[in-house]
């Protein structure tokens, strides 16, 4: 006797932690047609345990914006998880590389707004700015 399409084994010796890149294959029903879409990210966190309603979280980052998933670990409509990448990791929860993430994007947003070029000689000068020329700089002779 079957009770769920899932299988339960397999799932629960997976060994998902958080700090692992995943990618999660999850099944997409579109009127009568059904296919398979991947989610590949960051597991940040891992809830309860092994048990029948343990979850997991995932984030990504799509065209700079975070997206984060939740998934149960033994939902039929997940055909399989792929640990592609282990990492090493001081915590259980990674909520920090929310706030992480976020910082680094509007640093880079800065960057932008400054908008520095480098000039021929290597030396960084803003755009708008002039470049001194060489009439103006006294001539050494």
């Amino acid at each position: 006797m079957k009770i769920s399409p899932v299988n339960m084994d397999e799932r629960k010796a997976l060994d998902l932690r958080s700090g692992d890149t995943v990618r999660v294959w999850q099944k997409i029903t579109e009127k009568d047609k059904t296919r398979l879409q991947a989610f590949e990210g960051l597991v940040l966190a891992r809830k309860h345990g092994a048990e029948a309603g343990s979850t997991f979280t995932v984030r990504k980052v799509v065209d700079g914006v975070g997206v984060e998933r939740v998934f149960p670990l033994y939902s039929p409509m997940i055909d399989k998880i792929e640990i592609t990448r282990r990492s090493q990791v001081r915590r259980a929860k990674l909520y920090y590389i929310r706030d992480k993430a976020a910082k680094e994007i509007s640093k880079r947003m800065r960057m932008e707004m400054v908008n520095i070029k480098t000039g021929d000689d290597g030396k960084m000068v803003a755009v708008g700015a002039e470049a001194p020329s060489e009439e103006a700089a006294p001539a050494a002779e």
